[in-house]
């Protein structure tokens, strides 16, 4: 399972993708080696986790994103991302998350897509409101996020 955009490939996290890009210069964050153990007792959640983001032309892993879990009962699903520090402001994590969230509002499961950021977070505001999800709540320093499936 991969998907494409025009810049970038994503493919979800498992042993094999890991391992292919082992050798990189990305840091595999703990949450990472968490969704592949998953991964080996529950298959199913293949693609409600962790995604890597390659740069097509460099070959390289330029962050990871992907979903906290499979949807819940009324569909809805939580979203996270990153991106590189040196591939940011390039519109990468924007593309991304509209392809993440075209897979998975195509998949029959999920009518809805939360996100979470801290209101000091101005890149991730202006990419959330870029991918077309709205605020539906401010809490303590956090701001919550919503877009359903049209």
């Amino acid at each position: 399972m991969e998907l494409h955009t025009n810049r970038l490939k994503l493919l979800p996290c498992t042993i094999e993708t890991v391992a292919a890009f082992s050798d990189s210069d990305y840091t595999f964050g703990p949450h990472i080696e968490s969704y592949i153990e998953e991964l080996s007792t529950q298959p199913d959640k293949l693609g409600w986790g962790v995604w890597l983001v390659i740069d097509k032309t460099a070959g390289k892993v330029i962050g990871d994103m992907g979903f906290k879990g499979k949807p819940d009962k009324a569909g809805k699903v939580e979203m996270g991302y990153g991106i590189i520090s040196s591939e940011q402001n390039k519109g990468y994590a924007t593309e991304a998350i509209h392809c993440l969230l075209e897979w998975a509002f195509n998949s029959g499961q999920v009518g809805a897509v939360t996100a979470e950021c801290h209101e000091d977070n101005a890149p991730s505001i202006r990419v959330l409101n870029k991918v077309g999800m709205e605020v539906i709540q401010h809490k303590e320093d956090m701001i919550y996020w919503l877009i359903k499936k049209v």
